[in-house]
């Protein structure tokens, strides 16, 4: 298994097949599969050109464009490691990152020209104009690192996440399995490629010979626009994305070749799920995963038994967290390492193992250690409940749950409470030290347009709905929440 031999194989079998369309200054640009493994072997005899051996690190710092696209796999012909470089990190993180890694050299974007000369390494613009070459590919073997991704930076020192070509490659196949992903698909990369909420998919659908297109900055009518003139078939987004455009005014007047949405990278509230659906008329699938697990654990596909429930309850399972993917043993555990009951009620931890899940950490031996359990598995931090069928749902990350008076307040229960308040756009629950409770809740809370409404509106809202040791003592109301690079929330910022 190897991520190169993906897009050679492609190359093989459908080489006059449409890879990839982009829009550029010169108009829009087609690649078929042919042509793009040609760009790629290209971009790995420039890399040998300029001293990249096989097993070096390569940095990539990029939009959303074919140019990424090409960097993946180009960067995997040469034999290196692509070093993904979240692009709204600072120069001084970007560094430290680069140096961490220790890459030899960067490719690039024209977008990055004036960050890539700033930043302390040899660096290298890729474009889709690069000549073709017959130059021999020299992939790694399967057990190699393939990626390094680096996480958790907004809660400490940045870890760099080794993923090897097995872990992708069977990612990739358990992906097309699951979705049922076919040539016919056109993936739309509108979450950030430099994350894995999106860059799987450049590895799954170039392995079905599906068509890619690019969004290279988020707005939602952008993300919009896209979807409905390139006919995308099936995307991914996170929720902060996808409640910006359910709410976008035109979203509802638009035609879509839509046959699912999939969300991930953070919890969704049901009243979003509900706008989904009857914005795109097409089927929803939540997702869960981990940059250390390439990333999916769970899909809340619907087993055959659940399809026959009424779709009020159908649409219950589809808000769920969901059942685990392809591969992946899943367990939700106590502290201590035991079962929960499968009730959909006691809360426990899941922990996971599987080919897809990372070995460890870049240099970071004591982090690897601290992350698995005796059994090798993964300690993913999430708390959640599973239920009869084996979906799980998760209730809080384990450091967002609030103490507050001797309770345990999740967080997400809070925040879905709100969000049926029509007011509400976005929101972040979040706990501060308090002298009497230990922990006071609090919330963050951005309103929609033209919409008004006070804290105690919000609290009484609250109040009327959840406990009242979980209704929010305070409400902070904000123009925009923080956002990690990827678009989550960054509610370390807000505490």
């Amino acid at each position: 298994m190897n991520v190169w031999k993906l897009l050679a194989d492609a190359a093989a079998n459908w080489p006059d097949r449409c890879a990839l369309r982009t829009t550029t200054d010169d108009g829009q640009t087609t690649l078929n599969y042919r042509q793009t493994a040609d760009r790629a072997l290209a971009i790995a005899q420039q890399l040998r050109e300029r001293g990249v051996q096989p097993g070096d690190r390569v940095g990539c710092l990029m939009h959303n464009n074919a140019e990424h696209l090409l960097a993946y796999f180009g960067i995997a012909a040469a034999g290196a490691i692509l070093v993904s470089l979240n692009t709204r990190l600072t120069k001084a993180e970007q560094n430290d990152i680069l140096q961490h890694a220790g890459a030899t050299s960067l490719v690039h974007d024209r977008d990055h020209t004036t960050r890539a000369t700033e930043l302390e390494i040899a660096s290298h613009e890729i474009t889709l104009t690069a000549d073709s070459s017959t130059a021999p590919a020299t992939p790694a073997t399967s057990d190699q690192p393939a990626q390094l991704y680096y996480t958790s930076g907004t809660t400490g020192s940045p870890k760099g996440v080794v993923l090897s070509h097995e872990n992708v490659c069977t990612h990739a196949r358990s992906a097309i399995h699951e979705l049922d992903l076919t040539h016919t698909d056109t993936w739309a990369h509108i979450a950030p490629m430099f994350h894995l909420a999106d860059a799987w998919a450049t590895f799954a659908i170039t392995a079905v010979g599906g068509q890619h297109v690019f969004l290279s900055q988020f707005t939602a009518t952008a993300a919009l626009d896209l979807l409905q003139h390139e006919r995308v078939t099936i995307t991914n987004l996170v929720p902060t994305m996808l409640n910006l455009m359910v709410k976008e005014p035109s979203a509802a007047t638009r035609d879509y070749s839509l046959r699912v949405m999939l969300s991930g990278g953070a919890p969704i509230a049901p009243d979003v799920v509900h706008r989904i659906l009857q914005t795109f008329d097409c089927d929803y699938v939540q997702t869960y995963g981990m940059t250390e697990t390439s990333p999916y654990l769970t899909l809340s596909l619907l087993n055959d038994e659940l399809r026959q429930l009424p779709a009020a309850e159908q649409l219950n399972y589809k808000c769920k967290t969901g059942r685990a993917f392809h591969g992946i043993e899943l367990r939700v555990v106590t502290d201590d390492g035991e079962p929960i009951a499968n009730d959909g009620k006691a809360v426990g931890e899941i922990r996971v193992r599987g080919k897809t899940v990372t070995k460890g950490y870049w240099r970071n031996p004591e982090a690897t250690a601290a992350a698995f359990d005796s059994d090798g598995f993964l300690m993913t931090g999430d708390l959640a409940t599973i239920d009869a069928h084996g979906y799980v749902d998760i209730v809080d990350r384990k450091k967002d749950v609030i103490k507050s008076g001797g309770e345990s307040v999740f967080s997400i229960e809070v925040e879905y409470t709100l969000y049926d308040h029509p007011a509400v756009l976005e929101c972040a629950v979040f706990g501060r030290p308090d002298d009497t409770w230990g922990e006071r809740v609090v919330a963050a809370v951005v309103l929609r347009p033209n919409q008004t409404a006070t804290a105690d509106d919000l609290i009484t809202f609250c109040r009327a709905r959840i406990a009242g040791y979980k209704t929010p003592k305070q409400i902070e109301f904000l123009d925009a929440l923080p956002r990690t690079g990827t678009g989550k929330i960054q509610k370390r910022s807000l505490r």
